[in-house]
């Protein structure tokens, strides 16, 4: 009986440790947002796989992503999905991304998250228009 309850100490001593290193480096960033469960999920997605961004968020009139931050090339991964889409880069106005198809504009807002990442929203009439 005494090994279990070692055990069970041992396993939420562990736990413990785990959850406080990762709030310890993850905890401000977190909660920039509203909620943070799906930008932790995210996160660790990104850091775990080889995907370059991650949807974390959608709603009925936009979608938001999560991608690595890449220095230079910080935009890539936003300007790979709007091209897959249809929809040429056209210029950058601050942190709005200008595209245009069939000579509609149409921009995606950008933030930072933090030094390692970026947040990005698109609009859900850009991805669902048939130009």
């Amino acid at each position: 009986m005494r090994n279990y309850k070692r055990v069970a100490m041992t396993i939420i001593l562990v736990i413990s440790i785990g959850s406080g290193i990762f709030i310890a480096l993850f905890g401000s960033i977190l909660f920039q947002e509203e909620n943070p469960l799906p930008l932790a999920v995210s996160i660790l997605k990104l850091k775990l796989s080889d995907q370059e961004f991650v949807q974390f968020s959608k709603t009925e009139k936009r979608s938001s992503y999560l991608s690595i931050n890449t220095g230079n090339q910080q935009y890539d991964s936003v300007k790979e999905f709007m091209k897959s889409n249809g929809w040429e880069f056209e210029e950058q106005m601050g942190s709005g991304l200008i595209f245009i198809k069939n000579g509609i504009e149409a921009i995606v807002e950008t933030r930072q998250f933090s030094n390692d990442f970026i947040i990005w929203d698109v609009q859900k009439a850009v991805l669902h228009t048939d130009l």
